[in-house]
């Protein structure tokens, strides 16, 4: 009687043990998974192989899969004031089709700046270009202390409605260079700008 009941005991101790195992394998695939849910599309870009979300698609669902010359997504990431989400454009493109922010600030920007400085986010130089060439209403934001500095340029809101919209363009670890699109708002996140978008890129395929 005694073995009985010491084997039914062993027999649920271990069930219990395996119904832990269980349930938080269950919770890591679910926290792992979010991404695959739903539709995805498979692009190959620059020789990386991307596994994309429909709903990260810019323009929507799209029957095209395969090569790509570049990719076109939205990401909503915690860029906004006080860390609050905003929609950021994403352009996925070959290297030879970029130039990064960092290099055309020393190779173009600078010989456009105006004498001038405006206020703006705490650690960015914001310096307006010359309206001419095309910079009309435009100021770049810059990191001065940085070897490879964050650098941004924003256009004035057309009729000055609206908020400054930004451009950004880096080359990603992998070679694929990214142009990021992105309301004004986000400049006050600066450094953690890069950050907040690696993660979402890197689970698409891009590092």
């Amino acid at each position: 009687m005694a073995f009985n009941l010491l084997a039914l005991a062993v027999m649920a101790a271990t069930g219990a043990v395996g119904l832990a195992y269980g349930i938080d394998a269950l919770g890591r695939h679910r926290d792992a998974t979010p991404l695959r849910e739903g539709k995805s599309y498979v692009r190959n870009l620059a020789g990386h192989t991307l596994t994309i979300p429909a709903t990260w698609l810019r323009f929507g669902d799209s029957d095209e899969q395969g090569f790509a010359s570049q990719v076109d997504l939205q990401l909503t990431v915690p860029l906004g004031p006080d860390a609050r989400a905003t929609k950021v454009d994403v352009t996925l493109l070959p290297r030879s089709r970029v130039r990064t922010s960092a290099s055309l600030l020393d190779g173009v920007y600078l010989h456009q700046f105006m004498p001038n400085e405006v206020s703006g986010p705490s650690g960015l130089v914001g310096k307006p270009l010359y309206p001419t060439d095309g910079f009309e209403g435009e100021t770049v934001w810059y990191d001065p202390l940085a070897a490879n500095p964050f650098v941004a340029k924003c256009m004035a809101p057309v009729e000055g409605t609206g908020n400054a919209q930004c451009l950004r363009t880096v080359l990603l670890v992998s070679g694929i260079g990214a142009v990021y699109t992105f309301d004004a708002d986000a400049l006050s996140n600066w450094q953690n700008f890069d950050a907040a978008l690696a993660e979402p890129l890197k689970a698409i395929g891009v590092h």
